[in-house]
C-alpha cells in the first residue's frame, strides 16, 4: 500500500461502478439459471478539471509512484458520494459472520444510515452498501452488498470519508496538456480485493 491520492484538486466528478461477476445460462424454452461468482468490487473513474502544472503534479507525482499496476492506495471519493446521506454519528460497531449480509449493530453510534451510504469496517478493505434504510445504529441491524468477506466481530463502521483501497486498472497513464497549457486528467481505479 502506498498511501492515499491527494485530495487536493479534487476531482470534478467520479463515476463509479459496481462489478458483479454472474453466470447466466438460458435455455431455449427460456429458462434462466444464474448464479453469482464471489468478488463483487467497485470501480471508479475521477475526472479532474483543468489544472496548472503546480496542482497537476502532485496527482501526477503520485500516480507515477504506484509503478503502474503494482502499488494499491486509498481513494476518498468527493464528499457528496463518501458521506453517509443518514444522520449517522458517534462510533457504531457491527458483528456478523462472513458471508451474511445482515449485520448487528453496537457501539456507540447514533442516528440513520440510508440505502446507498457506504461503509467500511475498520479491519476491512472492502467497502460495502447499505441496500436498507435503518432508523437507529445504535440497535437493531444493518443490510449491506455484497456479503461480508470475513467476519467481524464489534468492529468499528466507518461511514464518512469511506477510503476505497484501489489499483490503477492498466500499465499506461496519460497526461494531456492543452494549449492554453493546462492539464486534462482522467483517472480509473479499481477496488483490490
Amino acid at each position: 500500500m502506498s498511501g492515499q491520492l491527494p485530495t487536493t484538486p479534487v476531482a470534478r466528478s467520479a463515476s463509479i461502478i459496481s462489478q458483479q461477476n454472474t453466470i447466466i445460462s438460458v435455455t431455449s424454452s427460456g429458462r434462466k439459471q444464474a448464479r453469482q461468482i464471489d468478488g463483487q468490487k467497485f470501480a471508479m473513474t475521477l475526472t479532474y478539471p483543468p489544472m496548472t502544472r503546480s496542482e497537476f503534479a502532485p496527482i501526477k507525482a503520485f500516480i507515477m509512484k504506484q509503478r503502474s499496476q503494482l502499488e494499491s492506495f486509498t481513494v476518498i471519493p468527493p464528499s457528496t458520494e463518501s458521506d453517509a446521506r443518514g444522520t449517522a454519528g458517534g462510533t457504531p460497531t457491527g458483528t456478523a459472520s462472513a458471508g451474511d449480509t445482515s449485520i448487528t449493530l453496537g457501539g456507540t453510534g447514533t442516528g440513520t444510515l440510508l440505502a446507498g451510504d457506504y461503509i467500511k469496517f475498520a479491519n476491512h478493505s472492502k467497502v460495502y452498501m447499505v441496500v436498507a434504510d435503518n432508523s437507529d445504529i445504535s440497535t437493531g441491524s444493518l443490510t449491506i452488498e455484497p456479503p461480508l468477506r470475513t467476519a467481524v466481530s464489534g468492529t468499528d463502521i466507518v461511514y464518512d470519508d469511506v477510503p476505497f483501497t484501489v489499483s490503477l486498472t492498466n500499465d499506461i497513464q496519460e497526461f494531456n496538456i492543452g494549449t492554453t497549457e493546462l492539464y486534462a486528467y482522467e483517472l480509473d481505479v479499481v477496488e483490490v480485493l
